[in-house]
């Protein structure tokens, strides 16, 4: 694993990286990434997601599954930068998540920072420690695992 830091990427660089496409892409931009240990990304929610108009009509609320989607994206960017590889090469699948916890609404407006970090892999599941923020407040945290499978 590549232990350099590597400059941040806009949503071009991450659609190169990640094969999720509107309306599912949840990242907007990287804004740190440091392969085989971390990555910080940033998801703006807008009030024209599609999800506000069925969560909830009245109390537009980001489901807390798409926080997590947001967190497993990030792992998957970091995945794909610490072994240097691209979609068409490998995938690497979301296969689990431990210690789910939710602390705080994110709300139409708010700025979604999300944080993972690498804690290691065997026998290809990687494991990453994961904490979204609004601010300084913390959204939610999450252990998230996916499975590395070269194609």
């Amino acid at each position: 694993m590549s232990s350099a830091s590597i400059p941040v990427f806009d949503v071009h660089g991450i659609m190169r990286r990640l094969p999720q496409r509107f309306p599912f892409l949840m990242l907007d931009r990287v804004v740190a990434c440091e392969p085989g240990k971390s990555l910080t990304a940033i998801k703006n929610v807008t009030i024209n997601e599609p999800f506000f108009q069925g969560h909830f009509p009245g109390l537009p609320l980001m489901p807390g599954v798409l926080i997590l989607e947001a967190l497993a994206q990030a792992t998957g960017v970091l995945a794909f930068c610490t072994v240097e590889a691209m979609p068409d090469d490998r995938k690497f699948l979301f296969v689990g998540i431990d210690k789910a916890r939710f602390k705080r609404q994110v709300v139409p407006g708010d700025q979604l920072q999300l944080h993972v970090e690498y804690v290691r892999d065997r026998r290809g599941i990687w494991v990453f420690n994961g904490e979204a923020r609004v601010e300084e407040e913390v959204a939610a945290t999450a252990v998230l695992m996916c499975a590395d499978r070269e194609i």
